[in-house]
């Protein structure tokens, strides 16, 4: 354990358990997201509350194996031949829309002396967090409904284009180079794709006997395929939320039409068991508590980014889905769609690092984000509670259920 604070990684672990205990004794009486808590807990032991817990490198280190799961998953649940067409327009044309605001409103807080940049706040505004969102939605029965497929292809535009603009631009001064390294690394994944699916099927029984064996042989290759290409991201100087979103797609694409729920149970142990919990309370424990509180104008920015939240992902909803939903889920989409979290925490930790954002703003992004997803889904579901029975979506493939549950039931 040379180098490791063995203690401050128990606490860690611990957190995540007691946040689980907690949204499962809570249930139903109070559908309160896990992934709210873990961040709260990690608030509370890190340095800035009770300093029971610190971050070091090798924290740090399972926080960044956590990020780059959350969004294999995230990349795992979009099945592209359920949004294609109408929904996967709407929702990359609600994306554009919701980036154009973004812009100009942070550009206006930028030259009024709020922020700092108006592209780096812009950009955290401008996204969704599907990934957290999906178990939520699975509890409550709305994946398989048609609401659910809209949903799923603005928030999968929402997450994945701006996984895309991290990459080729803030996180580098050459967007020409990291572009060129950018469709090397995409057509590298699709080789990949292309071998997994045609090999997925004639390895397939071999892969299915080892589910209840101590081999777990679909598990290692699922965790060799996420972390391989996050480490070929990271080499490539690409972000690893893309080799991690990515594996998820591929490993969607060789897995399609297969009835996977064992392997799906297997998968979500590894991830939402140990590895994503970790990056939720690593991120609470990095929570600038001192910024946010002992300046009054810091204090303020917190209700001003959770209306931009809401202003921005939300008029695009009410605008672009008139012809398919009515008022009422056109509100639901947008509440649900200003959801925001792990993008937050990445683009500010990217724009501090960048000397593009203060602590104070970047503190308040962050609570912003947190209050988003404590509240948002449950307004959500509320609006989307007591109504006639919608019948499932037919493009759904009801072979596989989502990933169970990373929230206590709605």
């Amino acid at each position: 354990m040379i180098g490791v604070d063995a203690t401050s990684f128990l606490v860690i672990v611990a957190c995540a358990a007691l946040a689980a205990l907690a949204v499962t004794v809570l249930g139903p009486r109070v559908a309160i997201p896990v992934v709210v808590v873990e961040l709260l807990l990690g608030i509370i032991v890190g340095p800035e509350v009770a300093g029971i817990a610190h971050l070091d490198p090798a924290t740090e280190f399972f926080g960044s194996l956590g990020l780059g799961m959350l969004f294999f998953f995230a990349g795992y649940e979009i099945d592209f031949e359920r949004v294609r067409g109408l929904p996967l327009r709407l929702g990359l044309g609600g994306w554009v829309v919701s980036l154009v605001l973004a812009y100009g409103l942070a550009g206006a807080l930028a030259a009024g002396g709020v922020v700092v940049s108006g592209l780096y706040t812009g950009s955290a505004v401008a996204t969704t967090a599907i990934g957290t969102l999906l178990p939520i939605l699975s509890d409550a029965g709305e994946s398989r409904t048609r609401f659910g497929t809209y949903l799923l292809a603005a928030g999968a535009a929402a997450e994945f284009g701006p996984i895309l603009l991290v990459t080729l631009v803030l996180s580098t001064g050459h967007p020409l180079h990291e572009a060129a390294i950018l469709v090397f690394f995409v057509a590298l994944a699709v080789g990949t794709g292309v071998l997994a699916v045609r090999t997925a099927w004639r390895g397939w029984p071999l892969i299915e006997r080892t589910f209840e064996t101590s081999s777990q042989l679909g598990v290692r290759l699922a965790v060799v395929l996420v972390f391989g290409l996050v480490a070929l991201a990271t080499q490539l100087g690409l972000d690893l939320l893309l080799g991690g979103f990515v594996a998820g797609m591929i490993t969607r694409l060789a897995l399609r039409g297969r009835e996977v729920e064992v392997f799906d149970s297997k998968l979500t142990a590894v991830g939402y068991g140990f590895l994503i919990p970790f990056f939720f309370v690593t991120s609470g424990m990095g929570f600038n508590v001192d910024e946010l509180f002992s300046d009054p104008v810091a204090l303020l920015k917190l209700p001003l980014f959770v209306a931009l939240f809401l202003i921005v992902r939300g008029i695009p909803a009410l605008a672009l889905y008139r012809g398919v939903m009515s008022l009422r889920d056109r509100t639901a989409l947008g509440v649900f769609c200003a959801t925001e979290l792990p993008l937050v925490v990445a683009i500010t930790t990217l724009a501090q690092n960048a000397g593009e954002m203060r602590a104070s703003t970047a503190s308040a992004l962050v609570g912003a984000a947190i209050i988003s997803t404590l509240a948002f889904p449950l307004i959500g579901l509320r609006l989307r509670r007591d109504r006639p029975p919608e019948p499932e979506d037919p493009a759904r493939p009801a072979t596989r259920p989502l990933a169970p549950a990373e929230a206590g039931t709605p």
